[in-house]
């Protein structure tokens, strides 16, 4: 194909026909489009998802009132990755009163979670 892609029936054209159904997750066999990709990386670059991503988690968490709880539903593994970098910068370690008084607690992070 020597020809400008101007369509997403031209996009899906290129890239081709799906090939063997794959077992999802958990799930029966499944046939994915390749193209579905594609368009989720075309959409992801355009829209700059990941940076919006990076910049919105520290804002939101400093926005947080003390006790304030945030949770992120992510949907993909780029957005998982982010959020679990972004929740790790923001964990809390001990006080140096802590730490003195158990010395054990230098290395300890807190993590929470809430279910709902």
């Amino acid at each position: 194909m020597n020809q400008p892609l101007r369509t997403t029936q031209d996009v899906v054209a290129a890239i081709g026909r799906p090939g063997k159904p794959s077992k999802a997750k958990g799930k029966g066999l499944k046939q994915i489009h390749p193209a579905k990709r594609v368009f989720q990386a075309l959409r992801i670059a355009v829209n700059d998802e990941l940076g919006v991503l990076e910049r919105a988690l520290p804002a939101a968490i400093r926005c947080l009132a003390p006790r304030g709880r945030l949770a992120v539903i992510s949907f993909h593994s780029l957005e998982d990755r982010i959020v679990k970098q972004a929740f790790r910068l923001a964990a809390g370690t001990a006080r140096e009163a802590e730490n003195n008084q158990n010395p054990r607690s230098r290395s300890a992070k807190l993590r929470a979670i809430q279910k709902l």
